[in-house]
C-alpha cells in the first residue's frame, strides 16, 4: 500500500507502473532531483493535488 509518507524517489523505484498515474494527475516534477526526496504529500502539496484522492488512485 502506498501512503503519503513514501518518497516520491521510493515511489518509482518500487511501483514503476505508477509513473502514468502521477503525469496524469499533474505531477510533471517526477524526474527533478529535488522530488526523489520528497513526500508524496509535500509533491502534492507543491502541486495542489489532493493526496487523498491521489492515493487512491495509486492504491486502486
Amino acid at each position: 500500500m502506498i501512503e503519503k509518507t513514501i518518497t516520491i524517489g521510493e515511489l518509482l523505484e518500487k511501483y514503476p507502473d505508477k509513473v502514468d498515474i502521477l503525469l496524469e494527475s499533474g505531477m510533471h516534477c517526477i524526474g527533478c532531483p529535488a522530488s526523489q526526496m520528497e513526500t508524496l504529500e509535500e509533491a502534492c502539496e507543491v502541486h495542489g493535488i489532493d493526496v487523498e484522492e491521489l492515493m487512491s488512485k495509486l492504491n486502486a
